[in-house]
């Protein structure tokens, strides 16, 4: 057993960066070390839950300065609606003097981050450790790591010809031809300059990805496995009143659960099309869903008639849901997402099937690797537009959702063999486990040396 460290932890403010950081800071409470996670205030009352070891996991709030475009109180992306999410990246950038000053009171030895790619100069600058660490897919690091790599050509080495972006990935290309300067600065100069490389996967999932991963930045990268919450962690809370009462009133395995995160990447028409798809599929439905792109509201933006008609079988709900319990209730037997790193892991450890609508660029890269390497799931068809119709997600919930399709069948064994595999105990222990002694051996070296 390693001597116990002080881990600073300064994740981008999502939440889907920042629950998956609070995973890992149980974890590292659980071996005995501190942490000190560093949130946004508005965000620190939501996770609060989340912190299962209040003695040793201290949440330290900081309040994100403004700058041209981050509307008024906003904290997290969630609060960003339709603005740009790179205005929230500039804002953290401006705490980088607060940060550093938190650093040299407390003395952390080490000090994990994901976009915030200034944390290893301060790191280095006070004897700590910077770790990189990634809650997206190998897939996505390592297309960051690939400069010139184009669309449907892999750079050389690339373990896969079937986790690539193609040519009808155009629209979502475009997306990430976008957004990719800045972030390809952000991941590749952290990576870069890190002293330790970690990835939230799994060699089962994505080891030959990670592997090229190793190459290219010739560092050994640590996975810390799935480190999603253990099945008795999950347990102590139980899924709100509403919501269970609604379930319960729905055959095992009837219900199609809708989520495409926490902000919305989709047009009001395309939106439209999304609830029309789910009432085409004829079962009960519960969409989760941020306002779409030209709308205010959820409501506003909902088809003609559409709530008339899908009265007592279909709810649509813009606001937060506990979505690892909703997953888990024996009611629901789909679940259609859009395949971000954190709903696809989600999706893995529940019973229900599982249907993708990628809607960025990393998304389309994890989707191909569940639907086409590890044939656990299946894709929306999209036309050459990137345009997905009310018929083609029927027929893909359809399609996982009749025991007699062959696709779905196939899916729905492949699904049922890796999950057990995921939801081992001794898998989750394991990778835990030896990210947890690798960071204490490279502390202990580090003091030896």
């Amino acid at each position: 057993m390693g001597s116990k460290f002080h881990a600073f932890m300064c994740p981008s403010f999502g939440f889907g960066h920042m629950i998956p950081y609070l995973h890992l800071a149980n974890k590292l409470a659980e071996k005995g070390h501190r942490v000190t996670v560093l949130l946004p205030k508005k965000a620190q009352k939501q996770l609060e839950p989340l912190n299962l070891f209040p003695n040793s996991i201290v949440y330290d709030p900081v309040t994100l300065p403004h700058v041209d475009g981050l509307p008024v109180g906003a904290e997290t992306t969630s609060d960003l609606s339709n603005s740009p999410k790179n205005v929230l990246y500039y804002a953290m950038d401006l705490l980088r003097d607060e940060i550093e000053e938190k650093v040299r009171t407390s003395k952390p030895d080490l000090i994990f981050f994901d976009f915030a790619d200034w944390i290893p100069e301060i790191a280095k600058q006070f004897g700590a450790k910077s770790v990189s660490y990634q809650i997206v897919s190998a897939a996505f690091v390592a297309m960051f790591l690939a400069p010139g790599a184009e669309l449907g050509f892999p750079p050389p080495g690339y373990p896969s010809s079937k986790v690539v972006l193609r040519g009808h990935d155009a629209n979502l290309y475009s997306l990430f031809v976008n957004t990719r300067q800045w972030l390809f600065d952000r991941v590749t100069t952290g990576l870069k300059n890190c002293d330790i490389i970690s990835i939230r996967t799994c060699a089962e999932i994505e080891g030959k990805l990670c592997s090229f991963i190793e190459a290219q930045c010739q560092k050994k990268v640590l996975l810390t496995g799935p480190m999603f919450p253990k099945p008795q962690e999950k347990s102590v809370k139980t899924l709100e009143d509403r919501w269970n009462h609604w379930l319960n009133g729905f055959e095992p395995g009837s219900v199609v659960y809708c989520s495409l995160g926490t902000h919305c990447f989709i047009e009001k028409h395309q939106f439209q099309e999304l609830c029309l798809g789910m009432e085409l599929t004829g079962l009960p439905f519960l969409i989760r869903a941020m306002p779409p792109i030209g709308a205010s509201t959820t409501q506003e933006a909902l088809p003609d008639g559409f709530e008339e008609r899908v009265k007592g079988r279909g709810i649509v709900w813009g606001g937060w849901v506990e979505q690892p319990l909703i997953l888990s209730h024996p009611s629901v037997g789909c679940f259609v997402n859009q395949c971000g790193f954190g709903s696809m892991w989600e999706s893995l450890v529940n019973d229900c099937q599982i249907v993708f609508i990628p809607l960025l660029a990393d998304q389309a890269l994890t989707t191909r690797l569940m639907t086409e390497e590890l044939q656990v799931s299946v894709k929306v068809q999209r036309e050459d537009s990137g345009w997905f119709s009310k018929e083609s997600l029927r027929d893909a919930v359809k399609s996982v959702i009749d025991k007699d399709n062959e696709i779905g069948n196939l899916v729905r064994r492949n699904h049922k063999m890796l999950k057990e595999t995921l939801v081992d105990p001794g898998l989750l222990n394991g990778y835990a486990d030896k990210f947890v002694e690798a960071l204490e051996n490279e502390l202990n070296n580090t003091k030896s040396s």
